[in-house]
């Protein structure tokens, strides 16, 4: 019977050198280049008992603060990230879901996105974007995403009423048929019985010639 070979298996030490490797190494993305976490990939965390306030600028409007200090669910790979200390700015915009449970109890999911404005390094003080250039990125996306929600309202705005506009067009182009079969019954009437028009006017031509020879 032949020997099997197997291959020597990965340590668990090698396993975390490559994924540090792979975290830190180049890639690319629509021709930007960025390191860390591949695209599609995600992060879980566990979020402390922290503090949420908000406070009330218009009807419709609130200005909210949250601090509190969150926590990664599994371990990072060693080696991986960012070094301690390291900052960034991220721009939050998300849908808040609450319902109401009790008179002080309000169950609260948060779903949206979150665009880095800036970094900075661990033992820098210098942001990698100046406030003005942060302001710029943030309008950027903003424009970005009320381009993406005017697009998908356009093509909702297409599909939805799509039997009402085919209603309209047909009651339009029957309202349009009507003057036509109007105009080839007259015709077909004024072939049949001679132009009346014309024997009108000579009837009524005759008649005042006799009236004014009269």
């Amino acid at each position: 019977m032949a020997e099997k070979h197997s291959l020597p298996k990965q340590s668990t030490n090698e396993k975390k050198s490559d994924l540090a490797g792979s975290y830190n190494e180049f890639k690319e993305y629509e021709g930007q280049r960025y390191t860390g976490m591949k695209i599609g990939r995600s992060h879980r965390w566990h979020y402390d008992r922290g503090v949420w306030k908000e406070t009330k600028i218009t009807p419709d409007l609130w200005q909210i603060g949250y601090a509190v200090t969150k926590r990664r669910a599994g371990r990072a790979p060693e080696g991986s990230g960012v070094p301690v200390g390291t900052e960034y700015h991220w721009y939050v915009l998300a849908h808040q879901n609450v319902a109401k449970q009790t008179a002080n109890d309000y169950t609260t999911s948060l779903t949206g996105l979150k665009f880095k404005i800036a970094h900075k390094r661990a033992g820098s003080e210098k942001w990698s974007a100046t406030p003005r250039t942060q302001r710029k990125r943030m309008i950027m996306f903003l424009e970005r995403v009320i381009a993406d929600l005017k697009r998908a309202s356009d093509i909702a705005g297409d599909v939805i009423p799509a039997r009402r506009k085919t209603a309209r067009t047909e009651r339009r182009n029957s309202r349009a048929a009507r003057p036509i079969v109007k105009r080839t019954a007259l015709r077909r009437a004024t072939r049949a019985h001679g132009p009346r028009s014309t024997v009108s006017r000579s009837a009524r031509g005759s008649s005042r010639g006799t009236a004014s020879r009269a």
